[in-house]
């Protein structure tokens, strides 16, 4: 049985429009994410452009938020380079993954490569090591519009902490990458189990060690993926 057929998942629309369906259930919480991005570092002195450009050229929640608070804490620009390049690390097995799947010579495989993100990464996910890449590159393209938006929103108007943490912008980061897993998970044994050891890494290393290296810990359980599953063992949930 062809292992792509059995990995689609039922009612997914495929292709750009697909894929701009999901940025756009996407979108608000990238929004909102980068609003608090452009003002808080707005407020920490960035001023307007850097934040904007910034946003534009690394396009990265986590690597960005990283950067500034390296930056905040006095830890010196390599210092905040590297925890930024550490963060954004993850992408390096991701687009390996992904590689197959795109089109072209090696310029346009480049580009389309700077697609892969977190959401848009998951929702192109078809099973057996096969990506749609134009729902992925919809659903990324929408993305981005979102969050460079949010950061010259952000950058502009500079509504201040006390009312970023009022809305809760605060759990939205965290809340974005937790939807994530639940849809993943849904559809994948070993998703659930790389979650399920993954927390348990997390919970056990928090009492011996800083919550940054019990993160990072937790990220061993990724490994799993590196196993070869069975037939029987690759797919959806039924």
């Amino acid at each position: 049985m062809d292992d792509t057929a059995t990995n689609d998942r039922p009612g997914q629309r495929r292709g750009y429009a697909g894929g701009a369906r999901v940025g756009l259930g996407l979108a608000f919480p990238t929004f909102l994410l980068a609003v608090t991005f452009g003002a808080t570092a707005h407020e920490l002195g960035w001023g307007t452009v850097a934040p904007i450009v910034a946003s534009v050229v690394v396009f990265s929640g986590s690597a960005q938020f990283a950067l500034m608070t390296a930056l905040a804490a006095g830890g010196g620009l390599p210092a905040a380079v590297v925890s930024a390049a550490l963060i954004n690390a993850r992408f390096a097995p991701m687009g390996v993954a992904v590689a197959a799947s795109l089109k072209g010579n090696r310029l346009r495989r480049a580009v389309e490569g700077q697609t892969v993100v977190d959401g848009s990464f998951v929702a192109a996910h078809l099973g057996g090591g096969v990506f749609d890449r134009e729902r992925m590159i919809g659903a990324t393209g929408v993305q981005f519009v979102a969050w460079v938006a949010g950061t010259v929103v952000g950058v502009l108007l500079a509504p201040p902490a006390e009312l970023t943490r009022a809305l809760g912008l605060d759990v939205v980061f965290p809340g974005f990458f937790f939807l994530l897993l639940l849809d993943e998970i849904r559809h994948s044994r070993r998703a659930a189990a790389a979650a399920g050891l993954g927390g348990a890494i997390a919970a056990g290393l928090v009492f011996v060690a800083p919550a940054g290296l019990a993160l990072l810990g937790s990220s061993l359980a990724a490994l799993i993926g590196l196993r070869d599953p069975g037939p029987e063992q690759e797919g959806e949930r039924p």
